[in-house]
């Protein structure tokens, strides 16, 4: 069984998307936060955090290791273990909300509220569904080798939600 399960989005407007996961992982709340919220755990999973500023209104550049796709802005929500927000070019707001579930395991509501045409929000769901695997395989100790890395998984997560979405 996978962790990632698909997505749900919703149109909120013309171009405008609401796009929502929410993830089960065996991993202990406390590994969790560091992963979401931290230059060396971000790296592991999603984007290298060229700057960080960790707390409300604090500046944020991610730079993602597979697309070259860079995204400047700000923390628009931040509660410590609890709730990290960030609101950046390109990608729009980017929220993770923790909540434990025992001692180790925990559930991420993740929203991400974004602009762009259908297309687009198609190559989100999948780049997002991926990302949320490589969380769970750096969360086991195996980071993503950045390098080595091709958009084959991602192009058959774009195929499945495509079909998803139009049935």
């Amino acid at each position: 069984m996978t962790l990632v399960s698909h997505a749900t989005s919703e149109q909120r407007g013309e171009d405008h998307w609401l796009l929502r996961f929410e993830l089960h992982l065996p991993h202990a709340y406390a590994a969790l936060w560091p992963a979401l919220t931290t230059p060396d755990g971000l790296r592991g999973w999603l984007a290298a955090a060229d700057v960080l500023e960790r707390r409300l209104g604090g500046a944020i550049t991610l730079r993602w290791l597979n697309t070259g796709t860079v995204a400047t802005g700000r923390v628009t929500a931040w509660d410590v273990e609890r709730v990290a927000e960030y609101t950046v070019t390109e990608h729009g707001r980017i929220r993770f909300h923790l909540e434990p579930v025992g001692t180790d395991s925990t559930v991420i509501r993740f929203v991400n509220e974004r602009r762009g045409p259908e297309e687009e929000r198609l190559d989100c769901l999948a780049g997002w569904h991926e990302h949320f695997e490589l969380l769970d395989s750096a969360l086991a100790g195996r980071p993503a080798d950045w390098p080595a890395w091709t958009d084959a998984r991602r192009s058959t997560l774009r195929e499945a939600y495509a079909s998803f979405s139009s049935t």
